[in-house]
């Protein structure tokens, strides 16, 4: 992990915040633009993201897309078609063939664009409708992204290229960035996951952030099947005098996930570890904030997946604006939760425990 001073990091605390100023990004795009998701849907979001790219690249702008082939299976062709008419340069990620049995399991999970080798956005955002409201309800839901420009983007973006390059087996023709000059005071450090790491570095990420915190650790994700080594993490944190506070959803897209979860809670529980469950929509943002000043935010959540099967970027902050912002965001959730005690994790219906005992083996692929 290397470590870039000088940026500017802006955090975007909706999709309704991320989407508009990213299509304004592209629209001022004048060399390139890289863009890598997971889901890419057909519908209102997804056709405004169309429209921003076609234009790009329609004006001269290189365009180059990765998209995960199972995360965009509901996507029709002609989406993509239309982009490559266009002059957008679009590769698939392990698309499924008989010749790899294991495609079902490696999948890319990043959310990234960088602009101009200059500018990033990046979170937990797909392109979808769901991605891109104010997490006002459960068609619109709860997620979180940032603006990034400084130094740090160059690595963006050539992590990007290198997967262009492994997955294509081609170089893509783009000159060195140009050194990039100080944007900020924020200090940024990129962390790029990977499957099959024997060291994963996603969960090393957050555990090295765990370890150092002295006072607060403040964590949202909507996935939460850390393995023991992160909840030892926890706990530690706890013994220290570290008061740690995790928001999770109330309602999951995936529920079998959510049941495997709560299986992890009642340690930290007992140790006393604030938990808490956002009402009214799904939870899909995915930050870390320690001692209100070192951050860590991506497209990684706190699961088995993440840390050993997906590639993954999430970035590390260290900036009191930053912090700061991340933790008005934390507060405002907040209030927007039910606590999740004691008394809850022990009311859980028998059908659900027998499920997640049963399930909670194969947390490792789900």
């Amino acid at each position: 992990m290397i470590h870039f001073p000088g940026n500017s990091a802006v955090l975007l605390p909706h999709g309704g915040d991320f989407f508009p100023a990213l299509f304004e990004a592209i629209r001022s795009a004048v060399s390139s633009i890289f863009i890598e998701f997971y889901i890419i849907k057909n519908d209102a979001t997804g056709a405004l993201f169309s429209l921003a790219v076609r234009d790009a690249a329609r004006r001269g702008v290189r365009v180059y897309l990765i998209y995960d082939a199972l995360g965009c299976f509901d996507t029709p062709d002609h989406f993509f078609l239309q982009l490559r008419q266009a002059g957008v340069q679009c590769l698939p990620f392990n698309p499924p063939t008989f010749a790899k049995l294991h495609w079902l399991d490696i999948r890319d999970h990043r959310k990234l664009v960088v602009i101009d080798g200059r500018t990033a956005f990046l979170g937990g955002l797909n392109v979808g409708d769901e991605y891109s409201g104010y997490g006002e309800d459960i068609t619109r839901w709860r997620d979180v992204g940032m603006r990034l420009d400084g130094p740090a983007v160059s690595e963006l973006q050539r992590l990007f290229c290198q997967t262009w390059r492994e997955e294509s087996g081609r170089h893509l023709p783009v000159p060195p960035n140009a050194k990039v000059a100080p944007q900020g005071s924020a200090d940024v450090v990129i962390v790029n996951g990977r499957p099959r790491h024997n060291r994963p570095v996603i969960r090393n990420a957050f555990r090295l952030a765990m370890s150092g915190a002295e006072r607060n650790i403040q964590i949202i994700t909507p996935y939460f099947v850390p393995g023991p080594r992160v909840v030892r993490s926890l706990l530690r944190a706890v013994r220290r005098g570290v008061q740690v506070q995790i928001i999770l959803p109330s309602i999951s897209d995936v529920p079998l996930v959510q049941m495997m979860s709560r299986a992890y809670l009642k340690p930290l529980l007992e140790a006393g570890v604030d938990i808490f469950e956002r009402q009214d929509t799904i939870l899909h943002a995915k930050v870390m904030l320690i001692d209100r000043q070192w951050a860590t935010l991506g497209s990684a959540n706190l699961d088995f997946r993440s840390f050993h099967r997906n590639f993954e970027i999430n970035v590390i902050i260290a900036s009191q604006d930053f912090g700061n912002q991340v933790d008005a965001l934390f507060r405002k959730e907040l209030t927007k939760s039910k606590r999740f005690d004691l008394a809850a994790h022990n009311s859980r219906g028998k059908l659900e425990r027998f499920l997640a005992w049963i399930f909670l083996p194969l947390s490792r692929f789900l």
